[in-house]
Protein backbone atom coordinates (compact mmCIF):
# COMPACT_ATOMS: atom_id res chain seq x y z
CA UNK A 1 0.00 0.00 0.00
CA UNK A 2 1.35 3.63 -1.06
CA UNK A 3 2.24 6.00 1.37
CA UNK A 4 -1.01 8.43 2.13
CA UNK A 5 0.61 12.12 3.09
CA UNK A 6 -1.70 12.98 6.48
CA UNK A 7 -4.65 14.99 5.57
CA UNK A 8 -2.95 18.05 8.20
CA UNK A 9 0.01 17.96 5.76
CA UNK A 10 -1.96 18.46 2.71
CA UNK A 11 -3.90 21.12 4.47
CA UNK A 12 -0.56 23.34 5.27
CA UNK A 13 0.94 22.41 1.80
CA UNK A 14 -2.26 23.97 0.15
CA UNK A 15 -1.72 26.70 2.16
CA UNK A 16 1.80 27.56 1.43
CA UNK A 17 0.83 27.30 -2.14
CA UNK A 18 -2.06 29.43 -2.15
CA UNK A 19 0.39 32.01 -0.01
CA UNK A 20 2.93 31.83 -2.31
CA UNK A 21 0.55 32.46 -5.36
CA UNK A 22 -0.64 35.84 -3.35
CA UNK A 23 2.67 36.94 -2.90
CA UNK A 24 3.96 36.50 -6.21
CA UNK A 25 0.83 38.38 -7.56
CA UNK A 26 1.46 41.36 -5.12
CA UNK A 27 5.26 41.48 -5.62
CA UNK A 28 4.62 41.98 -9.40
CA UNK A 29 2.31 44.61 -9.22
CA UNK A 30 4.59 46.29 -5.99
CA UNK A 31 8.03 44.78 -5.64
CA UNK A 32 9.55 43.87 -2.66
CA UNK A 33 9.18 47.10 -0.63
CA UNK A 34 5.85 47.57 -1.34
CA UNK A 35 5.18 44.01 -0.17
CA UNK A 36 3.26 44.16 3.17
CA UNK A 37 2.48 40.78 4.95
CA UNK A 38 -0.61 41.88 5.88
CA UNK A 39 -1.99 42.03 2.47
CA UNK A 40 -0.66 38.76 1.73
CA UNK A 41 -2.60 37.41 4.29
CA UNK A 42 -5.65 39.37 3.48
CA UNK A 43 -5.04 38.21 -0.30
CA UNK A 44 -5.48 34.98 1.16
CA UNK A 45 -7.54 35.03 3.74
CA UNK A 46 -6.11 34.00 6.69
CA UNK A 47 -4.59 36.23 9.72
CA UNK A 48 -1.62 37.56 9.35
CA UNK A 49 0.38 35.88 12.24
CA UNK A 50 -0.39 32.69 9.78
CA UNK A 51 1.39 34.52 7.61
CA UNK A 52 4.29 34.86 9.92
CA UNK A 53 3.98 31.26 11.76
CA UNK A 54 4.43 30.06 7.96
CA UNK A 55 7.26 32.04 6.56
CA UNK A 56 9.12 34.09 9.63
CA UNK A 57 9.14 37.09 8.18
CA UNK A 58 8.92 39.19 4.33
CA UNK A 59 12.38 37.91 3.38
CA UNK A 60 11.66 34.36 3.93
CA UNK A 61 8.25 34.73 2.02
CA UNK A 62 9.70 36.53 -1.17
CA UNK A 63 12.97 34.50 -1.00
CA UNK A 64 10.39 31.13 -1.05
CA UNK A 65 8.51 33.06 -4.14
CA UNK A 66 11.52 33.52 -6.42
CA UNK A 67 12.75 29.59 -5.48
CA UNK A 68 9.40 28.53 -6.97
CA UNK A 69 9.48 30.96 -9.64
CA UNK A 70 13.27 30.21 -10.66
CA UNK A 71 12.48 26.39 -10.30
CA UNK A 72 9.82 26.17 -12.37
CA UNK A 73 11.20 28.50 -14.94
CA UNK A 74 14.14 26.05 -14.90
CA UNK A 75 12.38 22.82 -14.99
CA UNK A 76 10.11 24.14 -18.33
CA UNK A 77 13.12 25.20 -20.07
CA UNK A 78 14.33 21.82 -19.68
CA UNK A 79 11.27 20.04 -20.19
CA UNK A 80 11.35 22.04 -23.98
CA UNK A 81 14.75 20.81 -24.24
CA UNK A 82 14.22 17.13 -23.15
CA UNK A 83 11.07 16.28 -24.91
CA UNK A 84 12.37 17.70 -28.49
CA UNK A 85 13.19 15.09 -31.22
CA UNK A 86 16.36 16.76 -31.45
CA UNK A 87 19.10 19.23 -29.96
CA UNK A 88 18.24 22.29 -32.72
CA UNK A 89 14.62 21.67 -31.65
CA UNK A 90 14.57 21.29 -28.87
CA UNK A 91 16.70 24.88 -28.19
CA UNK A 92 13.72 26.69 -30.75
CA UNK A 93 10.91 25.01 -28.38
CA UNK A 94 13.25 26.50 -24.94
CA UNK A 95 13.39 30.23 -26.24
CA UNK A 96 9.61 30.16 -27.09
CA UNK A 97 9.22 29.05 -23.65
CA UNK A 98 11.21 31.54 -22.15
CA UNK A 99 9.76 34.64 -24.02
CA UNK A 100 6.27 33.15 -23.90
CA UNK A 101 6.40 32.52 -19.91
CA UNK A 102 8.43 36.25 -19.45
CA UNK A 103 5.66 37.82 -21.48
CA UNK A 104 2.79 35.88 -19.24
CA UNK A 105 4.84 36.12 -15.78
CA UNK A 106 5.65 39.84 -15.08
CA UNK A 107 7.36 38.29 -12.28
CA UNK A 108 9.35 35.72 -14.44
CA UNK A 109 10.84 38.55 -16.91
CA UNK A 110 11.77 40.77 -13.59
CA UNK A 111 13.89 37.56 -12.24
CA UNK A 112 15.33 37.29 -15.50
CA UNK A 113 15.98 40.64 -16.52
CA UNK A 114 16.53 42.16 -13.46
CA UNK A 115 13.76 45.21 -14.81
CA UNK A 116 11.49 46.14 -12.00
CA UNK A 117 13.30 43.44 -9.64
CA UNK A 118 16.05 45.97 -8.28
CA UNK A 119 15.19 45.48 -4.80
CA UNK A 120 14.20 41.78 -5.30
CA UNK A 121 18.11 41.04 -6.63
CA UNK A 122 19.49 39.74 -3.34
CA UNK A 123 17.01 36.77 -3.63
CA UNK A 124 17.20 35.92 -7.24
CA UNK A 125 19.66 32.52 -6.90
CA UNK A 126 18.92 29.37 -7.09
CA UNK A 127 21.72 26.69 -5.05
CA UNK A 128 23.56 30.44 -4.83
CA UNK A 129 24.12 31.21 -7.97
CA UNK A 130 22.37 33.58 -10.22
CA UNK A 131 19.51 32.13 -12.44
CA UNK A 132 20.70 33.09 -16.28
CA UNK A 133 23.99 31.03 -15.07
CA UNK A 134 21.90 28.46 -13.71
CA UNK A 135 19.66 28.46 -17.19
CA UNK A 136 23.32 28.85 -18.89
CA UNK A 137 24.46 25.81 -17.22
CA UNK A 138 21.01 23.93 -18.25
CA UNK A 139 21.53 24.08 -22.06
CA UNK A 140 25.14 22.95 -21.93
CA UNK A 141 24.53 20.09 -19.93
CA UNK A 142 22.01 19.43 -22.74
CA UNK A 143 23.78 20.36 -25.64
CA UNK A 144 26.45 18.16 -24.19
CA UNK A 145 23.82 15.22 -23.86
CA UNK A 146 22.71 15.74 -27.21
CA UNK A 147 25.77 16.18 -29.01
CA UNK A 148 28.45 14.42 -26.94
CA UNK A 149 31.47 15.72 -29.33
CA UNK A 150 30.97 19.42 -28.54
CA UNK A 151 33.64 19.95 -26.12
CA UNK A 152 32.60 21.54 -22.57
CA UNK A 153 34.50 24.92 -23.61
CA UNK A 154 32.25 25.46 -26.77
CA UNK A 155 29.18 23.96 -25.49
CA UNK A 156 29.26 26.71 -22.64
CA UNK A 157 29.93 29.51 -24.93
CA UNK A 158 27.15 28.21 -27.22
CA UNK A 159 24.52 27.82 -23.94
CA UNK A 160 25.88 31.95 -22.81
CA UNK A 161 25.18 32.69 -26.11
CA UNK A 162 22.06 31.73 -26.50
CA UNK A 163 20.77 32.39 -23.00
CA UNK A 164 22.09 35.88 -23.82
CA UNK A 165 20.61 36.22 -27.35
CA UNK A 166 16.99 35.15 -25.57
CA UNK A 167 17.12 37.97 -22.82
CA UNK A 168 17.97 40.25 -25.60
CA UNK A 169 14.93 39.75 -27.80
CA UNK A 170 12.65 40.07 -24.36
CA UNK A 171 14.14 43.40 -23.53
CA UNK A 172 14.03 44.47 -27.28
CA UNK A 173 11.71 42.63 -29.29
CA UNK A 174 11.88 42.56 -32.96
CA UNK A 175 9.52 40.17 -34.03
CA UNK A 176 7.15 37.11 -32.68
CA UNK A 177 8.27 35.10 -30.41
CA UNK A 178 8.85 32.46 -32.89
CA UNK A 179 10.59 34.54 -35.22
CA UNK A 180 12.85 35.29 -32.36
CA UNK A 181 13.43 31.55 -32.01
CA UNK A 182 14.09 30.86 -35.20
CA UNK A 183 16.84 34.10 -34.97
CA UNK A 184 18.35 32.35 -32.12
CA UNK A 185 18.22 28.85 -33.49
CA UNK A 186 19.70 30.11 -36.79
CA UNK A 187 22.97 31.32 -34.89
CA UNK A 188 23.29 28.48 -33.12
CA UNK A 189 23.23 26.31 -36.72
CA UNK A 190 26.39 28.10 -37.69
CA UNK A 191 28.43 27.50 -34.47
CA UNK A 192 27.44 24.16 -34.09
CA UNK A 193 27.41 23.21 -37.67
CA UNK A 194 30.49 20.69 -37.15
CA UNK A 195 29.18 19.03 -35.00
CA UNK A 196 25.40 18.69 -36.00
CA UNK A 197 26.86 16.94 -39.43
CA UNK A 198 28.52 14.54 -37.30
CA UNK A 199 25.40 13.52 -35.08
CA UNK A 200 23.39 13.59 -38.62
CA UNK A 201 26.00 11.01 -39.33
CA UNK A 202 25.47 8.79 -36.79
CA UNK A 203 21.80 8.50 -37.08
Amino acid sequence: MGHVTPFSDRVKASLRENLLDAAARLLSERGFQGLRMADVAAATGVSRQTVYNEFGNKEALVQAVALRVTSEFLDGTASALEDAPDFMAGAHRAVRHILDLSRRDPLVSSILTGTGAEDMLPFLTTKGEPVLSSATELVSQHLRGRLPDVPADAADLYAETTVRLTLSHLLLPTGTDAEAADAVTAIARVLLAPYLSTAKERS
